[in-house]
């Protein structure tokens, strides 16, 4: 079977575009391994940074697939685009085992519109979807939302962790529970802060968000466990 999986290689990289973190690439090997294992042919894809719709050279996945070839031990693959006539070949190409890396869907600004043909093109690249980015899976994206409804779809490995964990820490927390939230973008992790506030008996709220919520003077329901 030909899999779409989609990843979060959105690593942090230098000012000549190298990788300074290859965790988020780690924690995806688990389900590319099993898909290896079982002969699949594997496409897969990501966003890095935010390119706004234009290709950029420094956000291009080619340190990506370096990264991923040398921690498979195997050579991957990479599309210069993430969908098109080349690509469509390079798919028609790979043999079972083989794995195959698509160029940054971000490039494409149909990826953050969520628009349903592009979705669609990339649903043509494969028989199956899978999951495994659970970094980005609060955004309404073509590659996220879009593609399953076209596919069969599923969760890998590092999605079923992620969601396993949260649902232990939500129904089922060891006591006393301190949850520590940092980052950036507060609108994304303001409905997470007000969930965990409901079963954490403190928070702590550092990073940039940190900062954000003392520029805007956001006020939470749960002054008191913070």
């Amino acid at each position: 079977k030909r899999v779409l999986v989609r990843c979060d290689f959105n690593v942090p990289l230098d000012s000549n575009g190298n990788i300074l973190d290859d965790f988020r690439i780690r924690k995806t090997l688990p389900t590319i391994e099993y898909l290896i294992r079982n002969n699949a042919k594997i496409i897969l894809m990501s966003h890095l940074g935010n390119p706004e719709g234009k290709v950029v050279d420094i956000l291009k996945l080619n340190k990506v697939q370096e990264k991923l070839s040398k921690l498979l031990g195997i050579t991957v693959k990479k599309a210069e685009d993430c969908i098109g006539t080349e690509v469509k070949e390079l798919v028609s190409n790979l043999k079972s085992g083989e794995v195959l890396l698509l160029e940054n869907l971000r490039f494409h600004k149909e990826e953050t519109d969520n628009d349903s043909e592009f979705a669609k093109e990339l649903s043509f690249l494969a028989d199956i979807y899978i999951n495994d980015a659970f970094d980005v899976d609060h955004r309404n994206h073509a590659s996220l939302t879009g593609v399953p409804k076209f596919l069969p779809h599923g969760a890998g490995f590092l999605l079923k962790k992620e969601i396993t964990i949260l649902d232990k820490i939500m129904k089922n927390p060891e006591k006393p529970m301190i949850a520590i939230i940092g980052g950036k973008k507060l609108e994304t992790k303001t409905k997470v802060i007000n969930k965990i506030s409901k079963v954490a008996d403190f928070i702590i709220i550092s990073g940039l968000i940190k900062k954000e919520a003392i520029e805007k003077k956001i006020e939470f329901d749960f002054t008191e466990k913070i």
